[in-house]
């Protein structure tokens, strides 16, 4: 007799097409039926910590009952509305709330319905400002490695490889740097002079490349990069899909850089991980070259679930919980334990680099192949720690964490156990 968990797994490989996954021989993919706290639990009832807060979206846990109550009473009262001609009451506090909490010059709130939505936003408000200015500048620049999405717009300011191949006559041409350094800083500034006239904007991961395998770069540096556009009228957009709300230690990225984006862009994290939503914001002055009685000069994007009042109500509330004193206690312990487990594999002999950036932990595996996102000792990661109970997914041979807030002190000492574990035996 078929177990529960045998049952829906074969169900799933008959009708779905997971993300990033070769189906052929992905006949293990784990059914979950319930999640609470830090805690997954599979149909055989065994439990997972969610040490990468399920794709370093949920912040606070699992089905928190404060979320839950507040979307549930939202959606008794009223769960969605065309958001073209009308508002709603949760959309204004939270663009209100967001934008208090923001760099002062952010003035307006766009909202989508995911981070490569808030990304597609943010290229559009930069290319047709100058547009709607009578400029034209059209030229994008980007970080080398970079990630910001999916969607067409996205893919061409991300880094070019496997992932991008199939489609890369279609993608439009960007301008690509490295990562700010003391040493690279003059260089990139003396290259990028040659385009600068028709560079419209800068779109950028502050702090943390993700997806590149938790690449990580100076604040002094990028803030130096981005005065070096600001100085040349390049607008600045600034990706904090998946830095944003606590993930650097502090509540934004921007709160460690001396120079302010024109435009912001913000998912993953924004709902607590309950729901999709993405918001793009804006300086005034990207707002008003908008603002005119010609309507051609509007910014035509929408979506059907445009500021759904369910997300902004689950929004809302993980807000609420993000800034209280329990949750940034919990951050500075978590930023804590993870200095001293730093400290600890610094000189391993299996570990070529190891780095941290507020909650973010990145351990680079030292093996004789180049680091890569298709290295073969994820094959032998991966379900070493899922049969450990712990929800990792190295990028390649960089094994990161990326842990609720809620995660315990002991919880988080365990997933330690098992990578220094992992070292001995892998």
């Amino acid at each position: 007799m078929r177990t529960l968990q045998e049952e829906l797994r074969e169900r799933d490989y008959k009708v779905n097409w997971h993300p990033y996954t070769q189906m052929k021989g992905a006949e293990s993919i784990v059914p979950i039926v319930k999640g609470k706290g830090v805690y997954l639990y599979d149909a055989n009832g065994k439990r997972y910590i969610d040490a990468v807060s399920s794709w370093w979206v949920t912040l606070h846990g699992h089905a928190h009952p404060y979320i839950a109550k507040k979307v549930s009473e939202q959606l008794l009262e009223l769960e969605q509305v065309i958001f073209a001609g009308f508002t709603h009451k949760p959309a204004i506090e939270l663009s209100e709330r967001l934008l208090s909490l923001l760099p002062r010059n952010q003035a307006k709130v766009f909202y989508t319905d995911n981070g490569s939505t808030a990304i597609e936003v943010a290229l559009k408000m930069a290319v047709q400002y100058y547009y709607n200015k009578g400029v034209k500048k059209q030229q994008i620049v980007a970080f080398k490695n970079a990630y910001h999405g999916d969607t067409f717009g996205a893919m061409s300011i991300s880094g070019r490889g496997i992932w991008t191949k199939p489609f890369g006559e279609l993608l439009f041409d960007v301008l690509f740097i490295d990562a700010p350094t003391v040493d690279n800083l003059e260089v990139t500034k003396s290259y990028l002079n040659q385009y600068i006239d028709d560079i419209a904007c800068f779109v950028y991961e502050p702090l943390v490349q993700g997806a590149a395998g938790m690449l990580m770069h100076e604040a002094d540096c990028l803030s130096e990069l981005m005065s070096y556009f600001k100085s040349k009228e390049v607008l600045l957009i600034q990706d904090e899909i998946f830095v944003g709300f606590g993930r650097t230690g502090t509540l934004f990225a921007a709160n460690q850089l001396s120079v302010k984006p024109d435009i912001m862009c913000f998912s993953k994290g924004l709902t607590g991980g309950t729901m999709p939503l993405g918001i793009t914001t804006c300086k005034d002055e990207v707002y008003q070259a908008f603002y005119d009685n010609d309507t051609t000069k509007a910014l035509f994007h929408g979506h059907s679930f445009t500021a759904n009042p369910l997300a902004c109500a689950a929004s809302l509330a993980s807000l609420d919980l993000l800034l209280n004193k329990e949750t940034q206690s919990n951050i500075e312990r978590i930023v804590e334990q993870h200095k001293m487990f730093v400290e600890k594999l610094e000189n391993h002999p299996k570990v070529k680099s190891v780095r941290q950036c507020g909650t973010i932990f990145a351990m680079e595996w030292n093996i004789s192949d180049e680091t890569s996102y298709f290295s073969d000792i994820h094959k032998q990661l991966y379900p070493f720690f899922l049969e450990r109970g712990i929800l990792m997914r190295p990028l390649g041979n960089i094994v990161y964490l990326v842990p609720p807030y809620s995660i315990s002190k002991e919880d988080l000492e365990y997933v330690y156990t098992c990578i220094l574990e992992a070292l001995s035996i892998v």
